[in-house]
């Protein structure tokens, strides 16, 4: 794993268990680094319930459908779409925080026709962001790290706010 991600996931774990909160992740084209980057810290059942990866349509009407209404002609990879992440596994799970990410890995740009590199997390809690996410590259694996990397960002970001 990326070590700056386990950095990240450390203080954004530390930021939780003093605050005594907990988080669900929704990801999609981060594929679980968000999610692993928090299981990484000792202690993650303090403040970690659980997670998913929606990267298909299908999954995300399996394990998203029916929590939080969703935005009429909603599609993946926008800022929409990562918020209503953040929003329905917060509250199919019950927690303080929850986090959404969506986007287009590359090397060829995602269905919609968005750019290699492009992404959007969010989340949403006491506190909402939501950033844009802007490679520029076709590095799939690194475009995913970076996504994941905004992700922790921003969650250490609206708990430092919060």
């Amino acid at each position: 794993m990326d070590r700056e991600l386990n950095e990240l996931a450390a203080v954004a774990a530390t930021l939780l268990k003093q605050r005594g909160e907990t988080i669900a992740v929704c990801e999609s084209a981060a594929g679980g680094l968000i999610s692993s980057a928090l299981l990484s810290v000792p202690g993650a059942s303090a403040y970690y319930l659980g997670g998913a990866v929606v990267y298909t349509i299908a999954a995300s009407k399996a394990l998203l459908a029916g929590v939080v209404e969703a935005p009429k002609g909603l599609r993946g990879a926008t800022q929409e779409f990562a918020r209503y992440q953040a929003q329905a596994i917060r509250a199919r799970l019950g927690t303080t925080w929850g986090t959404g990410e969506t986007g287009a890995t590359g090397p060829t740009p995602n269905r919609y026709g968005d750019p290699n590199g492009h992404a959007w997390v969010a989340v949403e809690g006491p506190v909402c962001r939501t950033r844009r996410v802007l490679t520029g590259s076709e590095d799939r694996p690194a475009n995913m790290t970076a996504f994941a990397r905004a992700g922790l960002e921003e969650l250490i970001a609206a708990l430092q706010s919060a």
